[in-house]
């Protein structure tokens, strides 16, 4: 009997239900020959790009062109969207039909008619067809990701939506700041008391294309819950930032070390003495003053200058810490007590023991291992201290000044990978004279050191064992005993942290998180964290502002970047790179944390409800980021690369195609080093370079072009470790008047610490002035720019 085939039945062509094109004289039930052509996209595929944007044909417009002109541009940009001819149906999805033969045609109505189905795909990012009957449709496809995020609009501008809106009136500034005076201080609206009020200061501070904050709309925007524990005005800082640890002390049993018996604390060099004994380290040589005409300087360790000696607009300090810095912060202090201190800041500093010295990822070091925390004091210089030949102080707003370091401590924890006080003042008052035998305190010190552990010290107060010892050399030299605080675990070493508020800190170990509770987020070791300072919110949405905040940012050495929710640890991803993450911070202006993508790209991400996990680059630095940090009071990012720079550019300029206002990163310093001779040189006073939007599609002539000019080249190769800017910190917890301020410490030991001021575009300040800006007067409420 003969064998029966089994009947071929028809099958589902998925080709026509796509609308591709197919051979019809082909019997759909078997194997098709034809291939699908699914029409591509060439052009950018950003999820951000607008549809269609206006190009700038040259430069016809006059330099001096009104205001209006220069500041009306995203108020137009609203309306620049063309309507859409392309046919939808109800579900916002393009018409498709059944699959037609489709007969090519000579001439020039072929190329037309391919490039008007491209737009149109572009447009309703799917496949368009001829034909209106409809049919399911497929979407389009599209790498796969381990995550998602919403989609609220194509024409998302990436203005950030702020997380915490504040009712209350804050204080401003009502003139320029000086140093090392009383700031002059007044209240006004806060930026978010209202949607309009938050787009219209958003907007002007993108107009600031200075390397530093404007002062006019300098603004206190941090959350900690402890401000809601007081009676007092809620609009002044002592309230917003109260004093915390009133009853804490200095640990008894700390004491005073001579110089030689320091030396085994300090840095040291990398080669010991003939009978084995360490040694000072080499002092530093380094080239200061303008290009060409530089002077060799060399710095001993605790040496400092100022660059108002080789510039006459100079207004930056400089000083060596002796070896590597990998720990940077500034102490916060209560503004009712600076005034009896002259306004002094004070600056810790944690170095390495030795330019040699190279930690291995998870290795604990066995105690007593040595090393030291420097306490830095940026003070008003005294009257019978030299002043260099340019010092003119009087035109760069700030009064003479001088870093010296004060107090050096001596622990026995090993080297700090990391180093923050508590961000709330935690000293006690300076207007009261204790008995000099029990010093006051500085404040709350917390680091995680290379013996594994998170340890807490309170750092005594420099001015009281001075007086106690009765020596005004500098430094002093003081041996902590046991921290007040010390957390170890077994199995891994903590590395990285971040405060919440003055009771909560997050700490990112070699291979997992540890905020309150133990849980496990990365695959390896956590090199950047950072609190996203917001209040939870209740059932209601209200915000509760006697909490803790809940989410952290982490990034780790697997290339993840993560949001966690401590109420519930599961890590949301929202960026995977083939880099290593080193850096995280919080910026409350650009509403969420700044992190690092692949090529060495700086990159924002937002964490409000609608935009959540959305980002965009904000620069790319000619060499591997090791560190960002974001302000409390402005929106200028600071950065510090491998490559011997320290940047910084705004976060709220406006990322739209197009525009009169650039969006500019300054370049603050440059470091080199010279292998043969073993000498620095540190230039400034660069040309401010303007961000390119790259994308997919190849680069035009003029883009080409330009990049020479303008001082984007982009160098290759591998910069000695010696430069590079290891931190970078803004001064978060003095005030207003020293928000300008911006530390940073490099690889060679040579630290900075410089005065950063905005300045608006084109000398013209937005919506005529700052009273009528944020809404103080009578008729301020009008959102046009012109004057």
């Amino acid at each position: 009997m003969p064998r029966e085939l089994r009947s071929r039945k028809p099958r589902t062509n998925y080709a026509a239900l796509a609308g591709c094109q197919v051979d019809e004289g082909k019997d759909h039930g078997g194997p098709s020959s034809s291939k699908a052509q699914p029409q591509i996209s060439e052009e950018n595929d950003s999820e951000y790009a607008p549809e269609d944007v206006p190009t700038q044909k040259g430069n016809g417009d006059d330099g001096e062109s009104s205001l209006t002109d220069l500041m009306d541009i995203d108020e137009e940009e609203e309306v620049v969207a063309k309507p859409r001819k392309t046919r939808k149906t109800r579900d916002s999805h393009a018409e498709l039909g059944p699959p037609t033969s489709r007969t090519s045609s000579p001439g020039p109505s072929k190329g037309k008619s391919k490039q008007k189905a491209h737009r149109q795909s572009l447009k309703t990012r799917g496949v368009v067809t001829p034909t209106s009957t409809p049919a399911p449709s497929l979407p389009t496809s599209r790498p796969g990701k381990m995550y998602a995020l919403p989609n609220p609009s194509a024409h998302h501008r990436h203005r950030a939506i702020p997380i915490y809106h504040r009712e209350d009136q804050v204080e401003r500034l009502d003139g320029p700041p000086v140093l090392f005076t009383e700031p002059k201080i007044t209240f006004t609206n806060s930026m978010t008391v209202d949607q309009p009020l938050t787009e219209r200061i958003s907007k002007a501070w993108g107009y600031n294309v200075g390397p530093g904050p404007v002062w006019e709309l300098l603004e206190d925007r941090s959350c900690f819950k402890e401000s809601v524990r007081l009676n007092s005005d809620p609009r002044e800082e002592a309230s917003r930032r109260p004093r915390v640890y009133r009853g804490l002390s200095v640990r008894p049993g700390w004491m005073v070390l001579d110089y030689q018996d320091a030396l085994t604390y300090l840095p040291t060099d990398v080669v010991t003495t003939e009978d084995g004994k360490v040694k000072p380290p080499p002092p530093v040589a380094c080239y200061l003053g303008p290009f060409g005409e530089q002077t060799r300087v060399l710095f001993e360790m605790f040496d400092s200058h100022t660059t108002s000696e080789y510039f006459k607009e100079g207004s930056s300090y400089i000083f060596n810490a002796g070896s590597p810095v990998w720990g940077l912060d500034w102490c916060p202090t209560h503004p009712a007590d600076r005034p009896f201190r002259q306004f002094k800041q004070y600056l810790a500093v944690a170095p390495f023991p030795s330019r040699a010295h190279a930690p291995s990822v998870g290795f604990k070091a066995q105690r007593p291992s040595p090393a030291c925390v420097q306490i830095w004091a940026l003070q008003p210089r005294a009257a019978e201290d030299n002043v260099g030949e340019h010092d003119d102080f009087s035109e760069k707003g700030c009064e003479s000044g001088e870093m010296r370091c004060e107090m050096v401590l001596c622990l026995n924890a090993g080297p700090a990978q990391d180093i923050k006080w508590c961000p709330l003042p935690a000293h006690d008052p300076w207007d009261d004279m204790r008995d000099v035998r029990i010093p006051r305190k500085l404040g709350v010190l917390a680091g995680t050191f290379e013996d594994g552990s998170l340890s807490v010290y309170v750092v005594p107060d420099p001015l009281d064992i001075a007086i106690a010892m009765r020596s005004d050399a500098s430094p002093i030299f003081v041996k902590l005993p046991e921290p007040t605080l010390r957390i170890e675990l077994e199995n891994t070493s903590c590395w990285s942290l971040d405060w919440a508020n003055s009771e909560v800190l997050a700490v990112g170990c070699t291979n997992d998180i540890l905020p309150m509770y133990y849980m496990y987020v990365h695959q390896s070791a956590v090199r950047a964290i950072a609190w996203i300072r917001a209040p939870p919110t209740n059932a209601r949405g209200d915000p509760a502002t006697s909490e803790d905040p809940t989410v952290i940012a982490s990034g780790g050495y697997d290339g993840v970047e993560c949001l966690i929710d401590i109420r519930d640890p599961h890590g949301y991803v929202v960026n995977r790179t083939r880099d290593v993450i080193t850096t995280a911070t919080y910026s409350v202006f650009a509403a969420g944390p700044v992190m690092i993508d692949h090529d060495n790209t700086v990159k924002a991400y937002s964490v409000s409800p609608t935009m959540l996990g959305r980002g965009h680059i904000l620069m790319e630095p000619d060499g591997p980021v090791w560190h960002v940090h974001a302000s409390d009071y402005h929106p200028q990012l600071a950065v510090g690369s491998a490559d011997g720079s320290c940047s910084t550019t705004n976060l709220l300029k406006s990322m739209r195609r197009g525009g009169l206002v650039p969006l500019f990163v300054h370049k603050i310093y440059q470091l080199d080093y010279s292998r043969k001779t073993g000498e620095y040189r540190m230039l400034e006073h660069f040309i401010p370079r303007v961000t390119q939007e790259r994308g997919p599609s190849v680069k035009t002539k003029a883009q080409t072009d330009d990049e020479p000019l303008s001082g984007s080249g982009r160098s290759t190769g591998a910069w000695p470790p010696e430069i590079g800017v290891h931190r970078v910190t803004w001064n978060c917890g003095n005030g207003l008047g020293c928000a300008s301020l911006l530390a940073s410490g490099s690889g060679s030991g040579l630290c900075r610490v410089d005065w950063l001021r905005g300045r608006w575009f084109k000398d013209r300040v937005p919506y005529v002035d700052v009273p009528k800006m944020r809404k103080e007067i009578d008729g301020g409420g009008d959102d046009s720019m012109d004057d």
